[in-house]
């Protein structure tokens, strides 16, 4: 039996459906797909459909254990998803407050393959029982409201007239956390402050009339004193939530937009998971390569290459393995930026983006000697088409541009799309002596920024042929009992990392750490505020952000 069965009797038709329904498993996936390709899970090798919405999905597969800033939203989604449905759980035991995972497997590829063999065959014998009990989370649970149709700001828990225009309010279902009227009218003035300058939106701007002898509500004299918006219509705003678990955008970046009609007029923005990888403070040295290989499961290898000179920073020895190194990290930067290409294509509508970077992905990690020729090869004709896409170039050029200056205050793959050559790697000898030189290029947009993704790709696969070698580091390769101050600098796909760490006889007594996301999720508001939404969502995207980077 699987934990999300339907009610009912086991029956012979039953049995027949339920065989036919293990054969196609369709999985919504937490935090997200590219979390799953970051590990080198090929779901749908393994016989997982992965599809955007809980409503039509059969397994909530959650990948690396359950952040708990995603435990509330991976709850809802569980709730939302139709009866028979299952939870598997991949490298880790547990996934509360979901139920009991019906199964769960190490995190590889084979193990996979096993798991989603032993859920068929959970889904087969399993998918009715008569004594299936509720799962109602709390995040989930709802209470009754009574609200204006002409004035929705106005909310009570009563029911009774609208103290703006006399209507009678009509029920309706909200979140038992969502917050009374006065709250909500309280909170738009806030978020009104410092967003889009609308006068009077937050609170409506009804107060003056007086709709009690009109047999109808004109919106024409509902919005008549609103400041129109951007179109020259008057509308009211509606918050709406994009994320933390959104097609398209990295699992865990909470984004909320409140628009006006289609135009975004204020965002929030943040992080559902947070820096991973705990508290570095107290740790002992020898184990803070693994810590920070799990700051970022989507750049594991820069972190680890972080920790390493960091370390023989504090300990004074000489970067021995730095050129050992590059072909790691040039190899995690073409699959990370394939990662996100994927992603981006998804969220621009582009399917066969999707599709092929997600592909092409999954093969690069599996191929850990970085000299599969006909994948380098696929690689190449994946740019040159995407270069020669005119339609992707409409569709991008103009969206998410910021200002130069703005764009110079945050290094990294960002600023080189402004034309701003900065780059980490130029000052390091091991990179000098391969000849390189940092991508760049102009624009400042979301086509600048794809384009430059592009050219990195490119520059990175280059050097990844001539080091011959994709193997990160396993060990600090230092003596016991160091003491000393180290500060090191990597460029990871994202962007310059910098850690600053002060040890003492082997163990870490203090630890500073930047990430480029930290860093860049302040341009947020620069790439979306006074946009259609389509726009803002793919400026947000050609960011590229790691929420794993961000703070909570």
């Amino acid at each position: 039996m699987i934990t999300g069965a339907r009610k009912g009797e086991t029956s012979w038709l039953r049995r027949l459906a339920a065989r036919a329904s293990s054969k196609e498993l369709a999985a919504f996936v937490v935090p997200g797909p590219e979390v799953a390709r970051a590990f080198g899970l090929d779901l749908g090798a393994a016989g997982l459909r992965v599809v955007p919405s809980p409503r039509h999905a059969s397994v909530l597969v959650v990948v690396g254990g359950l952040p708990e800033g995603l435990r509330d939203a991976a709850s809802v989604i569980y709730a939302q998803m139709m009866r028979p449905r299952a939870v598997l759980v991949l490298g880790s035991d547990t996934a509360s407050p979901l139920p009991g995972p019906d199964v769960s497997a190490p995190m590889d590829q084979e193990s996979l393959s096993a798991a989603v063999a032993r859920l068929r065959r959970a889904f087969a014998e399993g998918a009715w029982d008569p004594g299936v009990e509720d799962y109602a989370p709390e995040a989930a649970a709802t209470e009754t409201r009574y609200t204006c149709p002409m004035h929705p700001e106005v909310v009570q828990k009563e029911p009774g007239a609208c103290p703006k225009c006399g209507m009678d309010l009509v029920p309706r279902e909200v979140s038992s956390g969502e917050s009374d009227g006065e709250e909500e009218e309280e909170e738009a003035g806030e978020l009104h402050h410092g967003s889009m300058d609308h006068g009077e939106h937050g609170s409506g701007g009804h107060e003056h009339m007086d709709h009690t002898d009109m047999g109808f509500m004109s919106m024409v004299e509902m919005t008549r004193d609103l400041q129109p918006s951007g179109d020259g219509l008057r509308m009211e705003w509606v918050e709406v939530p994009f994320g933390p678990l959104f097609p398209g955008l990295p699992g865990g970046l909470a984004l909320t937009f409140t628009l006006d009609g289609d135009t975004v007029a204020c965002v929030q923005s943040g992080s559902a998971v947070g820096r991973g990888g705990g508290c570095l403070q107290g740790v002992p040295v020898d184990d803070l390569l693994e810590h920070l290989g799990r700051i970022d499961p989507l750049s594991p290898v820069a972190y680890r290459v972080l920790a390493l000179r960091a370390v023989e920073n504090a300990a004074g020895v000489e970067p021995a393995r730095a050129t050992a190194y590059l072909g790691a990290l040039e190899h995690e930067r073409v699959v990370s930026h394939l990662g996100w290409l994927s992603s981006f294509g998804y969220l621009i509508g582009y399917e066969w983006l999707h599709r092929r970077a997600a592909g092409l992905q999954l093969a690069l990690l599996r191929d850990d000697t970085g000299e599969g020729e006909t994948l380098w090869g696929d690689l190449s004709d994946l740019l040159q088409r995407l270069r020669g896409a005119t339609l992707l170039r409409r569709r991008l050029e103009g969206v998410g541009r910021l200002r130069t200056a703005r764009a110079a205050e945050y290094p990294g793959p960002v600023s080189r799309a402004a034309g701003l050559p900065y780059d980490v790697r130029s000052e390091e000898k091991a990179y000098q002596d391969l000849g390189f030189e940092p991508a760049v290029q102009e624009g400042n947009d979301a086509y600048s920024r794809l384009m430059l993704h592009l050219d990195e790709m490119e520059r990175s696969q280059e050097i990844v042929q001539a080091v011959g070698s994709v193997s990160a580091p396993d060990d600090l390769g230092v003596q016991d009992g160091i003491s000393g101050e180290g500060d090191a600098t990597v460029e990871t796909p994202r962007g310059p990392a910098r850690l600053r760490v002060r040890i003492e006889d082997g163990m870490v007594r203090s630890a500073e750490l930047e990430t480029p996301s930290g860093r860049h999720a302040q341009l947020v508001e620069d790439v979306a505020l006074e946009h259609e939404v389509a726009d803002a969502l793919a400026g947000v995207a050609s960011l590229d952000l790691s929420p794993w980077g961000m703070t909570r």
